[in-house]
C-alpha cells in the first residue's frame, strides 16, 4: 500500500490548481478541507512562489503547528528556516505586526499582553473609579460588554451609542476608563491585538501598505468564524494582489455569540467580484446513514450556500433515537449502552463522546459514569495556564526584561515574601502616580533615600541584581530564569503555602516545566536575538495560548477515555461513535435562540448539524419525556430538529412552551416584551 498522499477528487483538484485571485472553498464537514489548503500552498509554491511570501491564518495554535509541518513537507523543498510559509493564528499574526509598528499605535516596543486575572485587576479599579454599584455591573460583566463592543470593531468612544440601558451606560464609561488605563500601562488585552492593528491600517496607509506587501498569497482556513475585526484586517492584507482564499463551511458556522459573522463567508462572491467558487461535497468521515440525516437537518436553513454532502465511507447502522421518561432516566439509559458498546468492543473509550448544549447537563451523566465506574474526561477542564504559580513566573519573566511593567511587579513584588508589605506598595504606587513613573522605580528612588525599612531595601536590592539588566548575550534566558528562581527561594515558598505533598509537587512541576518551554522556545535564538526579545517571545506565545483555551475550551483531547464536552466544543474533532443527549426544545434549540426567532434557530440547527457530522459510525439522539424545574416534574417536548433529520420535519408544531408561572422575573420579561410590541 502506497504510502504518500491520497489522490485529490475532482473540486479538491479544481480548488488546488485555481490559479491565484479570489477563491472561496466551501468545505462540508469531513470533507479534506485542511488537506486542501497544505496542498494549495504546496502548489503555490510549485508555481515558484517564495514560501515567505505565503500567508496561511487559522484558528487556534495546535492547527498552525500542524498545518505549518505538512506543508513544508508537501511542497517537497528542504527545510529553510528562513524560507517556508507564515501560518499562524490572527492573534498571533497581529502581535508580530503591533511589535514591529507599536510606537505608531502609541504604544511602547516592548508593550505587555495580559492575561484574564489582570484585565479583572483594572476592571475592578475602573469600577471603584466610576463608582458603579456591584449590583449593577460588575468586573466580569464589563469585560464581557469591552470584549463585545472591540469584536464588532465599536471603540470607546462609540461605545455610548450602543448603550440602550443603565448597565450599558456604565459599561461604556467603564470602557473608556478601562482603555486608557491599559494604554497608560504600555499594555493591550487579547481583543486589542486585533483592533490596535485594524485602526494602523485604517489610518496609517503605509503601514498597511508595509504588512500587505510582505505576502503574496493569502490563505484563510474556518473562514467562517470570522469576525467583523478579524475579516477587515484580513482584506486589508489581500487586497491589493488578491490572491485570497479562503476555506470554510457556512453550515457550521456557530460562533455569532463570539462575534463571527456569517454573512462574510455568504457574501464573499459578492465582495470579491470574479471569485471563483468551490465546493466540496464528498465526505470521508461519516457513514451514509449518518450523512443523509445531516443533510436533512441542514437544508431546513434557508440562509445558505446550497451543497449537498455524499459519503464515500461504508454503510453503517441509522441513527438511533433514544426516549427517556426523565433526565435521571436519560442519564442510565445513556450510559448503560455506552458500557454495553464497550463491554462488546464496539467502540473504544477514546472514540467515544457525549455532546451537550449547555455545561450544566453533565452531572447527572457524571454521577452514572462515577456509578458504573467509567473513567472520562470533561473536556474544557482548568487549564494549565489558569495555575498561580504559573502566573508567577510569567510575571517574573515579564518583570526580567520590563521592571516599568506595573501590573506584573505588583504581582510578585513580594512573592516570595521579601519585606515589601501591603503599606509599602501602596505608598510606592501612590509616589509612583504623582511622579509619572513606575512602582519599580519609585521603590528604587525610595531605597536610594533609604526611606525603605531594612527589609524592604533588602528585598528591593535582590531584585535590582536581576532585572532590567542585559545578562551575556550566549546565557540561555531558561537558564537566568532557572537561577532566578532557585536565588528568590520560589519553590521553597511554594513548599510552606502547600502542606499537601501531591499538590505541592504538581506546583513545583508546573514552574520546572515553564523553564522546560522556555528552554525550548529559545533554540537557535540564543546569539542571534536580544535576551529580552527571546523572552517576549515566548510570553507572547503562552498568553496567546492562554486566550485560545478560554475562548476555544477544546484542546485535542488525550486517553483512552470517555469524552464529555460540549457541541461548540467538539467543533473539529471527530469519534466513531457519539450521544448527542438533551434533544429537547429549550435544549436544543436552545430557550435562549428560541427568543430571537429565525435567526437564532437557524445558527442552533448549525449547532446540531456539527454534532451529527462529529460521528464516523455510531450516531445515538437521547431526549427526555419529562425534566424537572424548579422541583417539579415539566414535560419536554422533542426537538424539532429530531423531526427533520428523520426527514419528518412537517409533523412539528411550533407552540413555544410559555413562562413558569412561579418565575416572576420571566413573567414580567415577556410582559414587557409583549408591551413593547403593540406600541406605534
Amino acid at each position: 500500500m502506497s504510502s504518500g498522499p491520497l489522490p485529490l477528487n475532482a473540486a479538491q483538484h479544481d480548488a488546488v490548481h485555481a490559479p491565484p485571485g479570489p477563491l472561496l472553498v466551501l468545505a462540508g464537514a469531513g470533507t479534506g478541507k485542511t488537506r486542501v489548503v497544505i496542498a494549495r500552498i504546496a502548489r503555490l509554491v510549485q508555481r515558484g512562489a517564495s514560501p515567505s511570501r505565503i500567508l496561511a491564518v487559522t484558528f487556534t495554535n495546535r492547527a498552525a503547528r500542524e498545518m505549518l509541518e505538512r506543508a513544508t513537507k508537501a511542497s517537497g523543498r528542504k527545510s529553510n528556516r528562513n524560507d517556508k510559509p507564515e501560518i499562524s493564528t490572527i492573534h498571533s499574526l497581529c502581535a508580530r505586526i503591533l511589535r514591529r509598528h507599536a510606537e505608531r499605535a502609541g504604544y511602547p516596543p516592548g508593550f505587555a499582553i495580559i492575561d484574564r486575572g489582570e484585565q479583572e485587576s483594572v476592571a475592578r479599579r475602573v469600577l471603584k473609579e466610576i463608582k458603579a454599584p456591584e449590583t449593577s455591573l460588575q468586573s466580569g460583566d464589563l469585560l464581557y460588554r469591552i470584549s463585545r463592543w472591540k469584536t464588532a470593531a465599536i471603540r470607546p468612544g462609540e461605545a455610548i451609542e450602543h448603550a440602550d440601558d443603565d448597565r450599558g451606560h456604565l459599561a461604556a464609561s467603564g470602557y473608556r476608563r478601562y482603555q486608557a488605563a491599559l494604554k497608560a500601562a504600555g499594555a493591550v488585552d487579547f481583543d486589542d491585538l486585533l483592533c490596535v492593528v485594524d485602526e494602523l491600517f485604517t489610518h496609517e496607509e503605509d503601514v498597511r501598505r508595509a504588512e500587505a506587501g510582505r505576502f503574496d498569497h493569502v490563505l484563510v482556513d474556518e473562514y467562517q468564524d470570522t469576525s467583523r475585526t478579524q475579516e477587515r484586517i484580513l482584506t486589508s492584507l489581500a487586497r491589493d494582489h488578491k490572491s485570497f482564499c479562503v476555506v470554510g463551511d457556512d453550515d457550521q458556522s456557530i460562533y455569532a455569540w463570539r462575534g463571527a459573522e456569517i454573512s462574510h463567508i455568504l457574501e464573499f462572491p459578492k465582495r470579491w467580484p470574479g471569485a471563483h467558487v468551490v465546493r466540496l461535497e464528498e465526505n470521508y468521515r461519516s457513514t451514509p446513514q449518518i450523512i443523509t440525516a445531516a443533510n436533512l437537518l441542514i437544508e431546513r436553513n434557508s440562509r445558505r450556500h446550497g451543497k449537498t454532502l455524499v459519503s464515500k465511507a461504508a454503510a453503517g447502522p441509522p441513527p438511533v433515537i433514544v426516549q427517556a421518561g426523565d433526565e435521571e432516566d436519560e442519564a442510565k439509559r445513556v450510559v448503560g449502552e455506552i458500557a454495553d458498546r464497550f463491554r462488546l468492543q464496539q467502540v473504544t473509550p477514546g472514540e467515544a463522546v457525549i455532546l451537550f448544549r449547555t455545561g450544566e447537563q453533565t452531572r447527572l451523566f457524571e454521577q452514572e459514569l462515577r456509578r458504573r465506574s467509567i473513567p472520562y474526561e470533561m473536556v474544557g477542564s482548568r487549564s494549565f495556564f489558569d495555575r498561580r504559580e504559573v502566573k508567577d513566573v510569567m510575571a517574573l519573566l515579564r518583570v526580567l526584561v520590563d521592571p516599568d511593567d506595573d501590573m506584573a511587579f505588583l504581582r510578585i513584588a513580594n512573592v516570595p515574601p521579601r519585606g515589601l508589605s501591603a503599606a509599602a506598595i501602596k505608598k510606592a504606587r501612590v509616589e509612583a502616580s504623582e511622579a509619572a513613573t513606575s512602582v519599580w522605580r519609585a521603590f528604587k528612588a525610595s531605597r536610594d533615600a533609604q526611606s525603605l525599612s531594612p527589609a524592604a531595601a533588602a528585598g528591593i536590592d535582590q531584585l535590582a541584581e536581576w532585572v532590567g539588566r542585559e545578562p551575556p548575550v550566549t546565557k540561555p534566558p531558561s537558564v537566568v530564569l532557572a537561577e532566578l528562581i532557585d536565588t528568590l527561594g520560589y519553590q521553597q515558598f511554594l513548599a510552606k503555602e502547600y502542606e499537601d505533598a501531591e499538590e505541592r509537587a504538581g506546583r513545583q512541576d508546573c514552574v520546572q516545566e515553564l523553564v522546560n518551554g522556555l528552554s525550548q522556545a529559545e533554540r537557535g535564538k540564543v546569539g542571534q536575538q536580544p535576551f529580552g526579545q527571546i523572552i517576549r517571545e515566548f510570553l507572547d506565545d503562552l498568553v496567546l495560548d492562554v486566550q485560545e483555551r478560554e475562548r476555544f475550551k477544546s484542546d485535542k483531547p488525550r486517553g483512552d477515555v470517555l469524552r464529555l464536552m460540549t457541541l461548540h466544543a467538539a467543533k473539529g474533532l471527530e469519534f466513531d461513535a457519539v450521544w448527542m443527549v438533551g434533544m429537547e426544545e429549550g435544549y436544543l434549540p436552545h430557550k435562549r435562540a428560541l427568543d430571537e426567532g429565525e435567526t437564532g434557530v437557524a445558527e442552533e440547527r448549525r449547532l446540531a448539524y456539527v454534532g451529527v457530522t462529529r460521528a464516523r459510525q455510531r450516531l445515538t439522539l437521547s431526549l427526555c419525556l419529562s425534566r424537572s424545574k424548579w422541583g417539579k416534574k415539566k414535560a419536554s417536548r422533542p426537538s424539532r430538529f429530531l423531526y427533520e433529520l428523520t426527514g419528518q420535519a412537517e409533523k412539528f408544531v411550533e407552540s413555544p412552551p410559555e413562562p413558569a408561572p412561579h418565575d416572576p422575573r420571566r413573567a414580567k420579561a415577556a410582559k414587557r416584551k409583549s408591551s413593547r410590541g403593540v406600541r406605534r
